[in-house]
């Protein structure tokens, strides 16, 4: 068990993460609205429209603020406003505005005012106050006034109702629709001659961005359209509200002829516009009459304040601050065109499901693939991401929330990577180790590869060779084996591949060549037991080329096999070169069945320089990037003042070895001259 739990600790360790994660996005506490609103607003931001409207909006602003005074205005001046509105035959009329205390300038408050006595006060009080001039001004035409959800009763005691009939399927809707206990709108004369009342509640955003607003809210047990819905409904010259349930919740709200999808609790997604100074008009200029009849008609009009002292500006998801009353507007054209946003409870599953599939497939290839792949799995998880929310916001108006699920694909692929850091790690100082085990086991089969070259110092007056191995182990071989005074054995070989199987196999012919010549055998006899003992050896794949020979110091006859070697080098005092060519294939590859099979040579070298060398020597680097070719070889002596064969082979070495980090060959040569046949003592 505890082995299995260290195996898999890392898969252990990501899906409890992953569960943590998704409880989490179930939960949907704040602080992942917030990240999921991130991807909302950035939808509307990419997609803005710019449209012509069928909502104008009425400006209480700074130009209004300067003609009528300080807000609130008499009544009368909005009495004014609307007979000037109807000349063009709007479709409704709704204010974003309360009415909430009656007008200063009524008959009622300036006798209170003035503490004026009944007998001055008779013709005072048979004139038509503001609210009553208004509120006939509101009967005349279809007009909407707002109200607003409160949790602290209103200082009325005016029993408000909804003018909208609300007529449901399927269930009971305000079990599902956001509840204030209270309400507040304005004076009891007005909503009694208004064709609508309108809720222009928002839900709480903690960043302060409206994205988002019920269609329906319940007031003080009561149900209420919201502004936007109810000036369709009186536009459209309806009288009810038809709302669809099903098991879950609210799924449709319909004022003929729109019908509009929403979520459970009545909500919808607003889809704002870009802004536009054409869709408003200041009131300043309605009041005047400074409009063409065209402007208003057939259009919803909103009447609502830009001012910035009186405080009613919001957020909105493009970045902008705007005026609350452009909210409604947008909520209208929402409702007439069915451009809302949709975030219904099948996305929020979808999303789960998604986010669970993604992440798990991000981590495990993570964990399976080169990092370098993995990278381009997550970008590309990324963008899959990003192009189903686009893709979903763009065609099909629903949102859904690509922020979340890139934090959690994100966070995966990190503790993915972290994961698959600690195992490359251990993977790393496992190699290390094990390298550091090869470098000594290189180390050690090196030094006894080096005792098995000869001491070559002896005969160096007329034989000397010399092996640089390009890493550790040589695939190179020499030896050189006394018969008696006058006879010496000798050879050079080359071993195909390198490191340390080649080094065993040099080894091996190694061992069997010393072993035949210390039997005092002919040269071909050698040749011959040497061969085929390789072939025994079973070294898969490999051979040797070789040269073998047998010198007599006093006569300076040489009896030599060339077996798939390096041509031989023999020059004369004159600096004459010949060559050599090999007759016989490589050994260790086929048996032989008798020795008539390995031919040898015969040449006298009394007068000449016998030289033999790898392939190393001819095919390795000089200084200049070049080769140094049997050619360079043959300028290498030229340049020998004092021919022996130690100037010959040292002066090689220096040419090839000349300090690059790693040689492209093992070099191995050898030279033969038997002009000072003397031993040097020791």
């Amino acid at each position: 068990m505890k082995t299995y739990l260290s195996k898999y600790t890392n898969y252990i360790v990501f899906l409890i993460l992953l569960l943590i994660l998704i409880v989490i996005k179930i939960i949907n506490p704040s602080f992942v609205k917030s990240v999921s609103y991130l991807s909302f607003d950035l939808y509307q931001k990419v997609f803005v429209k710019k449209k012509e409207s069928d909502v104008v909006i009425v400006d209480i602003d700074e130009k209004s603020l300067g003609k009528f005074g300080q807000f609130p205005w008499n009544r009368t001046v909005f009495a004014k406003i609307l007979d000037q509105l109807n000349t063009s035959n709007p479709k409704a009329i709704g204010f974003d505005i309360f009415f909430t205390e009656k007008d200063k300038q009524s008959p009622e408050a300036i006798i209170k005012s003035y503490n004026l006595i009944p007998s001055d006060t008779s013709k005072l009080q048979n004139l038509k106050g503001p609210d009553e001039i208004f509120a006939e001004k509101l009967k005349e035409t279809k007009s909407i006034i707002a109200v607003l959800g409160s949790n602290i009763p209103s200082h009325t005691n005016y029993d408000r109702k909804a003018k909208a009939r609300f007529l449901s399927k399927g269930g009971e809707p305000k079990n599902f629709t956001y509840s204030y206990p209270h309400s507040i709108g304005s004076l009891e004369i007005l909503e009694k001659n208004v064709k609508g009342l309108g809720s222009i509640s928002f839900l709480d955003q903690l960043d302060g961005i409206i994205r988002s607003l019920p269609l329906v809210v319940k007031l003080d047990n009561k149900l209420y359209p919201t502004m936007g819905l109810e000036m369709v409904r009186v536009g459209s010259k309806q009288k009810n509200i038809y709302i669809e349930l099903n098991e879950i919740g609210i799924q449709r709200i319909s004022a003929r002829p729109y019908k509009i999808d929403t979520d459970p609790n009545a909500i919808i997604w607003i889809q704002y516009k870009k802004s536009s100074k054409n869709q408003y008009i200041s009131a300043s200029d309605v009041y005047e009459g400074n409009f063409n009849n065209e402007f208003f008609k057939d259009k919803y009009v909103l009447i609502g304040a830009s001012a910035q002292g009186l405080f009613d500006l919001v957020k909105t998801p493009l970045g902008k601050t705007i005026p609350g009353v452009e909210v409604h507007a947008n909520v209208i054209e929402n409702i007439i065109d069915k451009s809302y946003l949709i975030r219904n409870p099948n996305t929020y599953l979808f999303e789960l499901l998604f986010s669970l599939i993604i992440a798990l497939a991000t981590f495990i290839l993570s964990q399976k693939i080169k990092p370098k792949l993995s990278l381009s799995i997550f970008f590309g998880n990324i963008l899959l991401i990003v192009i189903i929310g686009f893709y979903t916001y763009r065609f099909r108006s629903e949102l859904v929330d690509i922020s979340y699920p890139i934090f959690i694909v994100t966070l995966t692929f990190l503790v993915g990577l972290y994961f698959r850091f600690i195992e490359e790690n251990k993977i790393a100082l496992l190699n290390l180790q094990k390298e550091a085990k090869l470098l000594k086991e290189r180390e050690l089969a090196a030094n006894v590869q080096k005792s098995l070259f000869p001491d070559i110092s002896k005969f160096e007056n007329f034989i000397f060779a010399k092996n640089v191995p390009a890493r550790d182990v040589s695939g190179d071989y020499f030896d050189v084996v006394r018969s008696n005074k006058e006879e010496y054995f000798f050879t050079l070989a080359d071993v195909s591949g390198k490191g340390i199987k080649a080094g065993m196999y040099m080894a091996k012919a190694s061992s069997i060549f010393r072993t035949l010549t210390n039997l005092k055998f002919p040269l071909e006899k050698i040749v011959y037991g040497v061969n085929n003992e390789l072939v025994e050896a079973k070294f898969k794949g490999m051979f040797v080329t070789a040269v073998f020979g047998k010198l007599n110091i006093v006569t300076g006859e040489m009896v030599f096999i060339n077996a798939g070697h390096e041509s031989i080098l023999i020059f004369d005092k004159n600096k004459k070169y010949d060559y050599i060519k090999s007759d016989m294939p490589p050994i260790g590859i086929v048996k032989y069945f008798t020795e008539s099979m390995v031919k040898s040579s015969s040449i006298n070298i009394k007068d000449k320089t016998f030289v033999v060398y790898t392939d190393g020597v001819t095919e390795g680097y000089l200084k200049n990037g070049e080769e140094l070719g049997a050619e360079g070889v043959q300028n290498i002596i030229s340049d020998i003042n004092d021919i022996t064969p130690k100037n010959i082979v040292e002066g090689i070495e220096e040419k090839l070895n000349w300090g690059a980090e790693k040689l492209r060959d093992d070099i191995t040569c050898m030279a033969i001259n038997i002009e000072n046949t003397d031993l040097i003592k020791k």
